[in-house]
This record gives structure tokens, C-alpha cells and sequence, in this order.
């Protein structure tokens, strides 16, 4: 059972993309939603906007404690800055629920007028490049030791930045797959999320 985090964002296109990968999907609104899940999606939205609401639900030290715990989650542009360590250029204050060893860039390709869709080679994923969506996209400007780089973008002038990062159980893409009818981003997460789950039995 894995949920998605449905403060905002396209939490029913992550539902559907997971089940069409093969996982049961469910919402996470409360602590006791959190702690019925075995791997969690943290959606796209407005980073700050999601902080807040997890503050004003209860959510932020229960999502801490459930990943530090080792609970699988996958953050996609937005979820992206939550599971980071360090952000740049965040609102004043702004906390993230952290987990992957990276520094992400809020807005880093720019505003919503500035999204755009590039081809990505994702490693695990398969040999065809995947066809990314990305709408006021952060990237990863660094990454620790034990963080492996999944994929770089590969057009435009920011060519070569990293868009999508895996720390052990943790995963995280800048941009929405969700939104492009592709499933193999969604079976990645479910099949990490299976292998922990087998883990733990």
C-alpha cells in the first residue's frame, strides 16, 4: 500500500500512475494515515504551501520519524525540495521533511511560463529515453556520497543539471511523471517499495 500525500498537487494522477504500476494507492491527510502505508509519494505543488499545510496537519515530525524509520518515499518537483536536506532560494524559514543528501534549488528552471518537456535517460528505467514534464522545476545543484544520480537534463541551456536522485529508499525526480502516461517512474518506486517491504517480513 503506498499513499501520496494529498496536501495539493496531482495526487489522483500519482494514485492512478501507481496503480497502473501495480501497487495499491491510497491518501495521506493525517498521522494515522501516515502509519497505515509502506511507502509514501510526495507530489508536485508549491513547496512552501505543502510545509505549511504538513505543519498545520500535524505531518511534518511524523513523515521525519516514518523516513528516518526507513519508509520508502518518492518526491516528484515539489516532494523533490521536501525530501531535501538543504534547499536554495526558500521562502523564509522554510523546513522540509529531508532525507536524501542534497541541495536543491527552488524555481531553478525558472517560473511556470518557463516550463518545458525534454527527453531524460533514466538509469533502472529502461533504454528508452523518458519524455519529462517540467513545470517551475527545482533541480539538485549537489549530492552527497551515498546519493546516486538517476538522470540529467539533457536540452536547453541547463543542460547537464540533476533532475532526478535515489538515497537508498528515498527517491526523487524534479520533474512530474505523473503527467505523461509513461508508468516506469511509478514501477521503479513500487518495486523499491516492495523489496522493503520483504525486508521487513
Amino acid at each position: 500500500m503506498i499513499g501520496v500525500l494529498a496536501l495539493q498537487g496531482d495526487v489522483r494522477e500519482h494514485a492512478r500512475a501507481l496503480e497502473a504500476a501495480g501497487a495499491r494507492a491510497t491518501t495521506v491527510r493525517r498521522p494515522e494515515e501516515l502509519e497505515r502505508v509502506d511507502g509514501l509519494v510526495l507530489p508536485g505543488g508549491e513547496s512552501t504551501t505543502m510545509w505549511r499545510l504538513a505543519r498545520t496537519f500535524d505531518l511534518l515530525e511524523p513523515l521525519r520519524k516514518r523516513i528516518e524509520a526507513g519508509m520508502p518515499a518518492y518526491g516528484s518537483c515539489a516532494g523533490m525540495i521536501m525530501l531535501a536536506d538543504r534547499i536554495r532560494d526558500g521562502a523564509d524559514g522554510q523546513e522540509t521533511v529531508g532525507g536524501i543528501d542534497m541541495t536543491v534549488r527552488r524555481n531553478a528552471f525558472g517560473r511556470q511560463v518557463d516550463s518545458f518537456e525534454s527527453d531524460v535517460e533514466l538509469t533502472g528505467m529502461g533504454d528508452t529515453p523518458y519524455h519529462a514534464v517540467f513545470i517551475r522545476a527545482p533541480w539538485v545543484e549537489a549530492v552527497g556520497d551515498s546519493v546516486e544520480v538517476l538522470g540529467r537534463s539533457e536540452t536547453g541551456r541547463n543542460a547537464g543539471r540533476i533532475v532526478a536522485v535515489r538515497q537508498g529508499r528515498l527517491m526523487a525526480t524534479a520533474f512530474h511523471p505523473e503527467l505523461t502516461g509513461d508508468h516506469r517512474v511509478h514501477h521503479y518506486f513500487a518495486d523499491l517499495v516492495r523489496r522493503a517491504t520483504k525486508q521487513e517480513d
